[in-house]
């Protein structure tokens, strides 16, 4: 489907890309890994043709339908969330137009045998498809199950885009690219902004998506659900494995422990031919050996090592001075905006040398309880106070509106550190990889890993008893963000921390508060024991009367999943009625029985009509009227999607008679 081809790209002397080939077929989820800088988003934008190649070529077939999400993007910003997400509809208007063209064509047109005809059955096929697919579902539930699954509420549908951040503009950006249901899909860091319960759908969407997936995240566990294949870039070059990324990473070992054996060993070889060489080389009796051995070392294959990238950060935070027992509580606070209350109630108590992460939705709070344990904002009602001797250091989500981006990278330490410090700034921005000419460069052509690492080492420059961090692996590579896990760990501070990425929490804290519904629930235990007390709450929530409007809306779209992966649905056969019924109660099971077994035929009958129709369409007779035919199919189509949320509905409605 895509094909990269002998393609290289530089910028003056250096080479990013180095005559990289490879290839992903149709239906492939492939991961491209590498670390900040590597040219993953360079290779997408090259697809997407916004970046020309120095030398090389991109191949994919014309027709080819792109979905693509960069880091970075722009967006209408007078629109509603609803009304810019329904905008991905209209490309069915164009494809309805464009079938009436080819219709008009194969009506007028008696070349049966030739090429041109034979294209245009082709196309007419790929176009009612196509239609086939987006006309299952109304387009406006499509959007909003979509907009929901990605965190949104009902209430934000009607709200202007320009009143929400960027990480929310982002998620109406996926929507839209999700629902366009492209030939192939290209997302850039998608789950940057995206809360636990988002990335679940999210990765539950995309493994399940049955065309070909380009993905790159610094999400280890997300990668691994999704792709079956990972590319890496190392210093220009690309490595093909055909396994996820968790494989990968073993197989990559074993690739590099056993061309390092084959190098030895032939370097051992090398060493005591030429030792033979050197001592027998004007000896007479030895000189046809020697002349052999030289002739088989000038024929030798060498060995060469693939050069690894091996710089990485060097994190390590300074001993943390004593705080008091308690590090930071609230009692009985309500959090929010005079405008708006967003949880209520909240009692947390956070002890020193604790390691604490906030989770929940995006909007239920956890940067509203940031911005009041940093005194940014106060409680509207209750207390939050510090504990005796605390000295936080904080890391905000946004660095776009921390950092000045008119600084350089060094003028950004330089302004606040203090101290004999000062002399060490230029080893602390090494140690965070800024080297040579990079501490001079301006922040704001800094890529997002880059100024996540300036951030960081702001924090390096004091030493903090109390480390806030509000998604500080946001942008960071994977190296980077176990790199800074491990620092993180070896902190003998209190770490609070607000993260989405639920490998990188996991073996990092030991309790977790949850923002939900307004509310906040302590969690003990670490994330793992959190998700897994979150599965049985949701469990336990199917028993009761009350669900959330989302709850119900994945439960029923889990179930729809599921019973449209049969091709056809099966008999269904009631479970033995273990009470004795009434005649009314037997009568209305007896009418339910009948109906399921009516509309199993009907859909059986249409399914038939439809592969009729599908034959006469892929070789039509001299005077086959192809217009109607599309129109029938089209028909036929809806009615058996319609016969089809019947039977469903009556099934279910039937098992739960039983």
């Amino acid at each position: 489907m895509i094909s990269i081809n002998d393609l290289s790209v530089s910028f003056g002397g250096y080479t990013l890309l180095d005559n990289i080939n490879f290839h992903i077929s149709d239906s492939e989820h492939v991961a491209l890994v590498g670390k900040n800088g590597a040219g993953k988003s360079t290779i997408m934008k090259l697809i997407m043709k916004q970046q020309m190649p120095t030398s090389g070529s991109i191949m994919h077939p014309k027709d080819m339908t792109i979905g693509y999400l960069p880091q970075i993007m722009n967006y209408s910003k007078d629109k509603t969330i609803i009304d810019d997400t329904m905008l991905v509809f209209s490309e069915i208007d164009a494809l309805n137009d464009r079938l009436k063209v080819i219709n008009t064509q194969l009506s007028e047109r008696t070349d049966y045998e030739s090429k041109e005809y034979q294209n245009l059955i082709i196309e007419l096929n790929d176009i009612t498809d196509k239609l086939s697919i987006s006309g299952t579902e109304d387009a406006r539930p499509t959007a909003e199950k979509t907009l929901l699954g990605l965190g949104f509420k009902r209430s934000d549908f009607n709200k202007l885009r320009s009143t929400f951040s960027q990480g929310w503009n982002m998620r109406v950006e996926l929507a839209k690219v999700l629902l366009r249901k492209p030939d192939m899909l290209m997302l850039d860091e998608p789950t940057n902004h995206l809360d636990i319960e988002s990335i679940q759908w999210l990765e539950d969407y995309l493994k399940s998506y049955g065309s070909s997936i380009l993905l790159i995240s610094h999400d280890r566990r997300f990668l691994d659900s999704v792709t079956t294949r990972t590319v890496e870039i190392v210093l220009g070059k690309i490595y093909d494995y055909k396994a996820s990324y968790s494989k990968y990473l073993v197989l990559r070992k074993e690739r590099m422990d056993q061309q390092r054996a084959a190098y030895e060993n032939q370097q051992r070889m090398i060493e005591k031919n030429e030792e033979f060489i050197n001592k027998f080389r004007y000896k007479a009796t030895k000189s046809n050996q020697v002349q052999s051995r030289i002739k088989a070392l000038d024929k030798l294959d060498r060995i060469e090592i693939d050069i690894e990238d091996t710089e990485a950060m060097n994190v390590k935070f300074p001993p943390a001075p004593r705080s008091g027992q308690v590090v930071f509580k609230t009692v009985d606070m309500v959090g929010g905006y005079p405008q708006k209350r967003v949880f209520s109630d909240a009692n947390i108590v956070v002890e020193r040398g604790e390691k604490v992460a906030f989770v929940g939705k995006n909007g239920e709070g956890k940067s509203t309880m940031m911005k009041i344990l940093t005194g940014d904002l106060t409680p509207l009602e209750g207390s939050a106070d510090l504990g005796y001797n605390v000295a936080l250091g904080y890391y905000a989500q946004n660095q776009e509106d921390i950092l000045n981006m008119n600084e350089t990278v060094y003028d950004t330490l330089d302004k606040i550190a203090v101290g004999d410090i000062r002399t060490k700034l230029r080893d602390i921005l090494a140690a965070f990889l800024f080297k040579n000419e990079d501490i001079d460069k301006k922040v704001s052509v800094l890529s997002g890993g880059e100024r996540a690492r300036l951030a960081m080492a702001k924090l390096i420059l004091k030493p903090y008893n109390l480390l806030a961090l509000d998604e500080p692996t946001n942008h960071m590579d994977i190296k980077s963000k176990d790199i800074l896990k491990q620092a993180l760990n070896m902190y003998d501070g209190t770490l609070i921390i607000v993260s989405h990425d639920r490998d990188f929490l996991k073996g990092l804290v030991d309790k977790v508060y949850e923002f939900r519904d307004g509310r906040i629930k302590e969690h003990m235990g670490g994330i793992d024991a959190f998700l897994r007390d979150r599965k049985l709450e949701d469990l336990q929530l199917l028993n009761t009367s009350v669900t959330s409007s989302l709850a119900a809306e994945k439960s029923a779209e889990a179930s729809i999943a599921v019973k449209k992966e049969k091709k056809k649905p099966q008999k269904t056969t009631p479970k033995k009625v273990e009470v004795k019924l009434s005649f009314e109660e037997q009568k209305e099971l007896r009418r339910k029985q009948s109906v399921v077994k009516k509309l199993e035929k009907e859909m059986e009958k249409l399914e038939n009509g439809i592969k009729d129709i599908e034959k006469k369409l892929a070789t039509p007779e001299k005077n086959t009227d192809i217009d109607k035919l599309t129109r029938e199919y089209l028909e036929m189509k809806r009615m058996y999607d319609d016969k089809m949320s019947l039977w469903m509905s009556a099934s279910e409605e039937l098992e739960n008679n039983n």
